[in-house]
């Protein structure tokens, strides 16, 4: 959308009739988003009464929708992308390939994409590119469609996926730019990656925290995500690592068409040549067959990975052959992900979802059992989960949400939970990490119903101890400033 009155009405309505011929046009979008980032607070009202009289009920629905805060469509940001490449016949990639470089409302590239002006070029010297994303081996017999001979497989590491990238601009100077996997610039937050940028091109790796060259666990990792700045403590306590896995751009070539392969033998020349501390490459795991590599995924530490088996989700399978494309095509890569933990736990509240599912209960905060501090046994909330069951399970769960309530609590609805009657989740989740916010003091990491349990009495459930013994396990880091022989490990 431009700024300018060309662009529709909110909500894509027509002024309502019949309320007089002094009542003003509906607004555009772009005119309320630019009003509403400008306007002081004081005059909001009087702009809300304006635009809502000026609307007709499809727009004044958008409109609240959208200052309120609550207008979330289940759209991907590759389905946007693939939209707007439609209005001039490009492809998704193209569009994403500028997308990075530009900025709200995007004028110059929906100009481009309907043919009004040349493809936008960005003066960003070291841009981001659109990742390759991988498609997950469901089940072993899914690896029996492909070749084991055809494919390289590398540890999946439990940190966060980044795109590290170096540049000169006009005038000659280094620009070195940290980014997350969805195009954010993080360089403020990661000071020492981007000393550690001693290259022109595109390095995609998984950001870790390595102590005593150990990755520690994302609990550790958490210590440095989602921060504007970082102090002097925080980066000796807390120093990020890259562990690379593939090579998009180098000194100027565009090596993202060559075959993984190829680009493998390059991206280990160049980590050997910057020789970096905070830079090294994911090493290839060695398999003859799908049944060897299941039992390296089973048991990480038996084929040399040993003490950061612990950080490890799973194996990545890459085919040789494959260029770097942007998305997730199938076929050249797969995850193959290690058995997730699974506990049954108590549905005890549950909230509307969003988007089209709006009108369900779909959100389930559940608990598991633990002595009460009076005696007896109590449910703590250890989690939420809002996806993992079919269409027609969600129509089964939200009729048991109606039918149990016990207490409202604005959009939220307790429903019965205890020894005697509540309903039994399986949860399947990734990791556990402590907790300030929940009751409990730990909390899952991606949890997600697996099954459910109507079957099972709520008594049955589990109790806070099995969480309790997995979080052990991953606690065993390296204290900030501790041996490995002080760690006990």
């Amino acid at each position: 959308l431009t700024a300018g009155p060309p662009s529709p009405a909110v909500g894509g309505g027509e002024a309502p009739a019949g309320l007089g011929h002094n009542n003003p046009p509906p607004p555009s979008l772009a005119e309320v988003v630019e009003t509403l980032s400008t306007i002081p607070k004081k005059d909001l009202s009087r702009h809300l009464a304006e635009w809502l009289d000026a609307l007709d009920e499809t727009g004044r629905w958008a409109l609240l929708k959208l200052v309120t805060g609550n207008l979330r469509v289940g759209v991907s940001a590759r389905l946007a992308k693939t939209a707007v490449g439609a209005l001039g016949g490009h492809e998704a990639d193209a569009v994403e390939e500028v997308w990075h470089g530009l900025t709200p409302p995007f004028e110059t590239l929906f100009a481009w994409v309907e043919g009004r002006a040349e493809r936008p070029e960005t003066l960003n010297p070291a841009p981001f590119r659109p990742p390759m994303l991988s498609h997950p081996i469901e089940e072993e017999a899914d690896l029996e469609k492909l070749e084991a001979e055809a494919f390289s497989a590398e540890w999946k590491w439990d940190g966060i996926r980044v795109q590290l990238v170096g540049g000169r601009d006009r005038a000659g100077v280094q620009v070195a730019k940290v980014y997350s996997r969805t195009g954010e610039d993080i360089t403020g937050a990661f000071p020492d990656l981007a000393e550690a940028i001693g290259f022109t091109g595109t390095l995609d790796g998984e950001l870790l925290i390595l102590r005593e060259r150990r990755v520690q666990s994302f609990n550790v990792l958490q210590q440095r995500l989602n921060r504007k700045a970082v102090t002097a403590k925080l980066l000796e306590e807390f120093p990020a690592h890259v562990r690379a896995y593939d090579l998009l751009t180098l000194d100027g070539d565009d090596l993202r068409a060559e075959p993984f392969a190829t680009r493998r033998e390059k991206l280990e020349a160049l980590v050997t040549r910057l020789d970096h501390a905070r830079i090294d490459i994911s090493p290839l795991v060695p398999f003859a067959d799908w049944e060897a590599l299941a039992a390296a995924r089973a048991d990480p530490a038996s084929v040399g990975a040993g003490e950061d088996a612990d950080a490890i989700e799973g194996v990545m399978l890459k085919r040789r052959n494959s260029p770097y494309l942007p998305g997730r095509p199938k076929g050249p890569w797969w995850k193959w992900k290690r058995e997730p933990h699974v506990v049954d736990a108590v549905m005890m509240y549950a909230q509307r979802g969003h988007g089209k599912r709006s009108s369900f209960y779909s959100d389930y905060t559940f608990g598991v059992w633990r002595e009460a501090p009076e005696g007896g046994d109590e449910l703590v909330p250890v989690g939420k989960a809002y996806h993992g069951f079919t269409d027609a399970e969600l129509a089964k769960l939200d009729r048991y949400v109606r039918n149990n309530t016990t207490k409202r609590f604005g959009p939220v609805r307790e429903v019965t939970h205890g020894p005697e009657a509540g309903l039994v989740l399986e949860i399947a989740f990734e990791g556990v990490q402590r907790s300030t916010r929940h009751k409990s003091g730990v909390a899952m990491r991606f949890p997600r119903v697996s099954r459910i349990r109507w079957d099972k009495p709520a008594a049955e459930a589990d109790r806070i101890d099995v969480l309790e013994r997995i979080l052990a396990r991953g606690e065993r880091e390296i204290a900030p400033g501790a041996t490995l022989m002080e760690s006990g490990t």
